[in-house]
């Protein structure tokens, strides 16, 4: 495999993180160094461990993740995206939204699993075709960190012009997400 068609492929996996991403600096009262990074790197982080780890499995357990990987992504990215949506209608005082964060704890634990679990796929199958799985996970995670932190600034700008209403916005782009992802699965 050359290095075009791994770009491609990075690209194409860094496309949730991009969407999650814009949902999540729409969402943030403010975008500073530390959030942008944590989301960034967790991201990028995920989308380079999952493709080795799914080498690694190789064909054996694509078996069992396939029946149920898409299911996985879709309650991950719908409870957090409802998530969002429940706190977009609640009333609080900007003290307490102050300390609202997703790129916190288990929140950003479960979107960086949620928008890599395709590249668990991709790893089981650059398996297949022999691919060098450590330079290609390298340029995913490269591009899918890249990719989130211009989400992150694209969603900022967005939440700084429509308020609120982003956070809503962003919690049904996450279900959307989740939704797609299920329904891709499922049509197969």
């Amino acid at each position: 495999m050359n290095i075009i068609e791994i770009i491609g492929i990075a690209f194409g996996l860094a496309m949730d993180a991009f969407a999650v991403a814009i949902a999540v600096g729409a969402s943030l009262q403010k975008l500073t160094f530390r959030p942008t990074f944590r989301l960034s790197f967790h991201f990028g982080l995920f989308q380079f461990l999952m493709p080795i780890i799914g080498w690694f499995a190789g064909s054996r357990i694509a078996v069992y993740i396939r029946d149920f990987d898409h299911w996985v992504a879709f309650v991950l990215l719908a409870v957090i995206g409802g998530k969002m949506i429940y706190e977009s209608f609640s009333h609080k005082d900007d003290l307490a939204d102050a300390f609202k964060d997703p790129t916190r704890r288990w929140t950003l634990i479960m979107l960086s699993l949620a928008t890599s679990i395709d590249a668990l796929a991709v790893g089981l199958s650059l398996a297949m075709i022999d691919t060098r799985i450590f330079s290609a996970s390298l340029v995913i995670g490269i591009v899918a960190a890249g990719m989130t932190l211009v989400g992150l600034l694209f969603g900022r700008k967005l939440g700084q012009i429509f308020g609120r209403r982003m956070e809503l916005l962003g919690g049904l782009i996450l279900i959307g997400i989740g939704l797609k992802i299920l329904l891709d699965h499922i049509a197969v």
